[in-house]
């Protein structure tokens, strides 16, 4: 397999282009602001050790938040992480006003949150979610279903 060389200034563009998506990744899926660093850290620094040679933009894009998410479940599979960690003020919500829902959605479990993250606020479909995730699209399909119950209700409460 070929790797892909940068240059310098051109891996610099690489890391403005994609930082805050791969963040808000990192962040919806870990709930931990020091991970979602770590990991977004060791993401790039995959991609300038031994990234492929990327057909397209897209293809880079794609390849980086394949990356994150393993980086992620690796994460979380380590035996000293804590799984109950506080989220602090920092949301991967463009927007102050979805800071509620999403402390609804991080209320939500790993699978879910990364599904719900990857089709509403970076517009993968289902079939491109089941290709970085590695599942099967029925898969995907179920968890995004049962992702939108689960807000549904926790919405549902809220009203109340």
């Amino acid at each position: 397999m070929a790797y892909k060389s940068y240059r310098p200034k051109d891996f610099e563009m690489v890391v403005v282009r994609h930082e805050n998506r791969l963040y808000r990744i990192a962040l919806s899926i870990t709930g931990n602001i020091s991970d979602a660093d770590d990991i977004v850290q060791e993401a790039f620094l995959r991609a300038y050790e031994k990234a492929p040679e990327f057909e397209s933009g897209e293809h880079e894009k794609a390849w980086l938040i394949r990356v994150t998410i393993n980086l992620c479940k690796s994460r979380l599979r380590s035996p000293w992480h804590r799984r109950i960690v506080p989220l602090l003020d920092s949301y991967p919500a463009s927007e102050p006003e979805q800071h509620e829902l999403m402390e609804q959605i991080m209320e939500l479990p790993r699978k879910y949150r990364t599904v719900i993250h990857l089709y509403y606020y970076e517009g993968y479909s289902i079939k491109d979610i089941s290709g970085l995730t590695g599942q099967r699209n029925s898969t995907v399909r179920s968890q995004l279903t049962r992702a939108r119950q689960k807000l549904k209700s926790f919405l549902k409460e809220e009203l109340k």
